[in-house]
């Protein structure tokens, strides 16, 4: 009884250990297989739109300036193709934990002026009063490049979705336990039903720019949480929106 006892036990730890392997190999392949379906699902309509144009340009009585119009409109599709897939391979290594962050000490005021210097344009075409209130002496350790991204990320969100003369803020606390920086919008608000998936990937909400792909905001979580933080996001409709994330 006590041999077969342990044959049955060690035969339960390898029907066991095999059905991990099989739903973790389900699991990527499943992975892949949506992956593979989101990547031509997007570049479908520009690759559309730069097979149409490339046919236009043969017609040899097509005028030079329509000539230049439509070459100027393939590289902006070919560069927008260019911009998803180089942004969709850094989520999948995000995703995958196999992209390498480094970890320096940083002073994020100096990091946050350069960002907001990035969208002063945006905002002002938009006639948005972008603010930053970051003290000089607060220092975080992260990687500065990512973590840039992923702040720039949210304060885009924020602007593209705030209308004219709103205000967009950023504003940063020191605890000793972490420190928190927290971006507010006056915009349009997020919806209870659309509010749990905003960071998923290729999510959209109604309203969405129709160049907006859904990576930004997936990207810029999965930075954050694999620096050791967190990022959450309160909103309601008409009044705004407030995300905060946690470096620790």
């Amino acid at each position: 009884e006590g041999n077969l006892g342990i044959l049955h036990s060690e035969i339960y730890k390898l029907v066991t250990q095999l059905k991990e392997r099989y739903d973790g190999e389900n699991k990527q392949k499943r992975y892949m297989v949506d992956m593979l379906s989101d990547i031509s699902h997007q570049i479908k309509t520009p690759l559309t739109a730069i097979t149409m144009m490339t046919e236009l340009l043969k017609a040899p009585e097509l005028s030079d300036e329509k000539r230049l119009d439509y070459v100027a409109k393939i590289d902006q599709q070919t560069k927008r193709i260019t911009w998803f897939v180089r942004n969709l391979l850094t989520l999948s290594q995000l995703e995958a934990d196999m992209l390498e962050l480094k970890r320096e000490e940083i002073v994020l005021k100096t990091m946050m002026d350069s960002i907001m210097e990035t969208f002063e344009i945006m905002a002002e075409v938009k006639d948005i009063e972008l603010t930053c209130n970051v003290a000089k002496e607060i220092i975080i350790t992260c990687d500065r490049q990512w973590t840039t991204e992923a702040i720039s990320n949210i304060v885009k969100n924020c602007i593209e979705h705030t209308p004219e003369g709103g205000r967009v803020s950023v504003e940063a606390v020191q605890h000793n336990i972490a420190t928190e920086i927290t971006i507010t919008d006056t915009g349009e608000g997020i919806s209870k039903e659309h509010l749990p998936y905003i960071f998923k990937r290729f999510y959209k909400a109604p309203g969405s720019s129709s160049s907006s792909v859904g990576i930004g905001l997936s990207m810029s979580k999965q930075i954050i949480m694999r620096q050791n933080g967190n990022i959450t996001v309160e909103s309601e409709v008409g009044k705004g929106s407030k995300f905060l994330i946690k470096l620790y």
